[in-house]
């Protein structure tokens, strides 16, 4: 496979943009978090013949890494560049420069170097083609050690010394390290369980760092309640196909279709992801936040309409609709949970919740449910370089940064993108 200008092994580019007067050996660099973004860190900081220490909370890492490829690893996604910085909404700007340098195909062209053969999806998504995370962490570590990278697990990181010396937690006590310049990739506090747990924003707001406040994304919702029996009968169900569409707001109408799942107090899925960010800033701005389903994408208004309006004799319902319309089960049972009993003997109010079925959405998820987080580092406290402003030789990546995107490999491209930016914004940094 051609490797592109932005591969890794771009291990070349980073030599061969270094002036002459390289600095000695003696000055190193510190990286600390060892998901996607601080691996890439420290393998362009390698790259570029520094010293590298990689600090990890955990007995080993990666580990998030790890569980998001359980069911098969998205790596990246196959869209074009364009269309995949959209995906990034209000901080598009922001991450343009960085992912356009280490974009989904350049990601791809990294995975293939490291010996891992990927492919595009009906969805677009790009897998690797055993689907799994584990083979791809192991060459990637394989290749971090032979370059001299010193992986430290069980580090978890408490601050700064008052002379400006990196301090850890280890399991042998209080550690200390010195380091001529640092990137932090440390995550958001989604599943804090595998290391982000966000104990970072004091301490990088206590060096100047404006910190946006940590929010879930990418996650679930409740509703006011279930009744028991859709509880008992259908929770865990998926719903599929069905279309969604936001009732208000300035992305009112725009429909998409996908599937998600009934939970015991609300809806969760890749369905429900994809308007996770509008879902939330709907509910902190009005309380409550109305998600439209059309029950039959398949279907236009007009035929579902006809076959209401036909009469079922002794039949049930259910029966009629599951007969002239094939709608049952879960879906069914969604149409008894918000219409009365007078709305569903109506043709016309029927037709019209089948076609817009409003589900009132009252609460995101806990945060250390979601799939990852908003919020975090503005980038207004961030160089070109992704260096914090009030900290100079500091420098922030990956999902602490102030940004969020919809599942289906946006999360894991950007990550890899300001990881390899910062470590580029580091190596620079020695080189002055």
């Amino acid at each position: 496979m051609k490797v592109g200008r932005s591969a890794i092994p771009a291990r070349l580019d980073c030599a061969a943009a270094m002036p002459a007067d390289a600095p000695s050996p003696a000055r190193s660099a510190a990286v600390i978090g060892g998901g996607p973004a601080g691996l890439m860190a420290a393998e362009v900081l390698a790259a570029g013949g520094m010293p590298v220490d990689l600090f990890d909370a955990m007995p080993s890492v990666g580990r998030k890494f790890l569980l998001a490829g359980r069911g098969g690893l998205n790596l990246t996604h196959s869209e074009p560049t364009e269309r995949l910085l959209s995906r990034y909404a209000e901080r598009e700007a922001a991450l343009a420069p960085h992912v356009a340098a280490f974009d989904g195909a350049a990601l791809r062209e990294w995975a293939q170097a490291l010996g891992i053969t990927t492919f595009v999806g009906s969805s677009g998504r790009v897998f690797p083609a055993d689907l799994k995370a584990a083979p791809l962490l192991r060459a990637w570590l394989h290749r971090l050690r032979a370059a001299g990278v010193r992986l430290h697990a069980r580090h978890r990181w408490t601050g700064w010394q008052a002379d400006g010396a990196l301090a850890f937690q280890s399991p042998a006590g209080p550690v200390t390290h010195r380091a001529d310049a640092t990137v932090l990739a440390l995550g958001g506090a989604s599943w804090p369980h595998l290391g982000s747990d966000g104990a970072w924003v004091d301490l990088l707001a206590g060096r100047g760092a404006a910190v946006a406040p940590l929010r879930p994304s990418n996650c679930g919702f409740d509703v006011a309640g279930w009744s028991d029996h859709l509880r008992q009968r259908f929770a865990g169900q998926p719903v599929k196909p069905v279309a969604a569409f936001m009732a208000d707001g300035p992305t009112a109408g725009q429909r998409q279709q996908g599937e998600f799942v009934l939970t015991d107090s609300g809806v969760e899925g890749s369905l429900v992801y994809a308007f996770s960010a509008r879902l939330r800033e709907a509910i902190a701005a009005r309380g409550r936040a109305t998600w439209c389903l059309d029950l039959l994408p398949g279907h236009r208004f007009e035929q579902v309409l006809a076959e209401t309006l036909r009469p079922r004799g002794p039949r049930s319902l259910a029966t009629h609709l599951k007969s002239r319309l094939g709608l049952h089960g879960v879906k069914t049972a969604l149409l008894h949970e918000v219409l009365d009993p007078a709305q569903l003997a109506d043709p016309h109010r029927l037709a019209q919740a089948i076609k817009a079925l409003p589900l009132v959405l009252v609460a995101p998820r806990p945060l250390d449910e979601a799939i990852s987080t908003a919020g975090g580092v503005r980038f207004e406290s961030l160089d070109a370089q992704l260096m914090l402003r009030a900290a100079p030789g500091v420098f922030c990546a990956g999902e602490m940064l102030d940004w969020e995107a919809p599942t289906g490999g946006y999360l894991l491209t950007a990550c890899f993108a300001t990881g390899r930016a910062a470590g580029d914004g580091a190596l620079r940094w020695l080189h002055r």
